[in-house]
């Protein structure tokens, strides 16, 4: 009778539109035929709202040089461990190039956290030449971490338009567990630059690693309502995966499994597309780290972004963030070739050539224009009696 009760009150969340922190942490706790309903009423809301199209992102992980020390990366500034990189422009066009050949529609040029003024105006420049030699077919996303004001407005005039910035936990708490308490890590500081490019006009992203040590299923259902507080635009998320040069580490009786935490992320995807069903939720690669089919699964939960890595393969095993970490030995024609064949494995299409932008923030563009039309056409009018 229990599990009935349990079946009942999860057929019956998942047809809602609003949730509350109860409903979602029934969501998440839900396990077995309860899962599986929450994973397959998510696909089919993807499929009426989003369509079948997964979009490439080809990512570009240009340095691993980061002046951050986030205690759980595998690139913080203390590991001493690993050879520090940087690609040549000419390896960031070449791989550019690559995407654009391989009618991939977008970029993401992600590396370790700079704030320098020398590092602003290479991006600068790297965004208007791929913006240039694409012949602007190129969208291009960036991960860089915090920056300036002037940098991001920078940035986005050169021809990015998306920016993703991981909040990583919605819990301050937790967010001053995962970094170092040396001035440079501020939650608050964190929430003001997500601020600062949502106001620049980029389609905005962030994320939480799921399954954390400390981290509540609580905490999780907090981080689904940030992002539809926020009104974000697309999401990475993925399972904490440790490092071995990294501090953030816990005896195994303390930490949740592995298939524990996939399984949670399949969940998050999951709910936030019931939650928000016209963003765009990226299948991270850290999924395949614990599960050979695990972005592949997420597209199946709601997924619709996948990222394969068009960094030139040399440079790849230095770009550890965390453990095991997939395809570091490979070279982008291999990863584009393997994600056709796994993406034909969830019936989905490819959208290639097309930049495949945020249609919860194309609605929110036509909401505000409408509404600045209005107010216009108001003023107009008192103007003229």
């Amino acid at each position: 009778m229990h599990y009935l009760c349990d079946m009942l009150a999860v057929a019956e969340i998942i047809e809602q539109k609003l949730f509350s922190r109860d409903n979602l942490v029934t969501l998440l706790r839900a396990e077995g035929a309860d899962g599986l309903l929450l994973l397959k009423k998510a696909g089919e809301l993807k499929l009426q709202t989003i369509g079948n199209k997964v979009y490439f992102r080809g990512l570009i992980e240009l340095s691993n040089v980061c002046e951050k020390d986030c205690l759980y990366c595998g690139i913080r500034r203390s590991n001493k461990n690993i050879e520090r990189y940087n690609l040549t422009d000419e390896e960031v066009l070449e791989a550019a190039q690559f995407a654009s050949l391989e009618q991939y529609g977008s970029i993401v040029i992600q590396s370790g956290e700079v704030t320098s003024e020398r590092f602003a105006a290479r991006i600068e420049r790297l965004i208007s030449q791929i913006k240039s030699a694409s012949g602007n077919k190129l969208g291009i996303t960036l991960s860089l971490g915090e920056q300036r004001k002037d940098v991001y407005k920078r940035w986005f005039e050169a021809g990015a338009h998306r920016y993703l910035l991981r909040i990583e936990s919605s819990n301050p708490e937790l967010y001053r567990q995962l970094h170092p308490e040396d001035g440079h890590h501020r939650y608050e500081q964190r929430l003001d630059a997500l601020n600062l490019i949502r106001k620049t006009g980029y389609q905005i992203g962030t994320g939480v690693m799921i399954g954390t040590p400390m981290q509540t299923v609580q905490d999780l259902a907090s981080d689904l309502l940030f992002f539809k507080d926020f009104d974000i635009d697309m999401v990475g998320m993925g399972p904490f995966i440790e490092h071995d040069d990294t501090p953030f580490r816990v005896p195994a009786d303390d930490a949740l499994s592995l298939a524990d935490r996939f399984n949670l992320s399949l969940k998050m995807v999951a709910i936030l597309r019931l939650m928000m069903p016209d963003i765009n939720i990226a299948a991270t690669t850290a999924l395949q780290a614990i599960d050979p089919l695990g972005r592949e699964k997420a597209v199946k939960a709601g997924a619709n972004i996948i990222m394969p890595n068009i960094t030139p393969g040399r440079y790849r095993k230095n770009y550890l963030l965390y453990n095991n970490k997939p395809c570091t030995g490979e070279e982008p024609e291999q990863c584009s070739g393997c994600m056709d064949a796994r993406l034909a494995l969830t019936d989905s299409e490819i959208g290639y050539g097309e930049w495949g932008d945020s249609l919860h923030f194309k609605k929110r563009e036509n909401e505000n224009s409408s509404f600045a039309r209005i107010v216009n056409d108001a003023l107009q009018g008192v103007g003229n009696e």
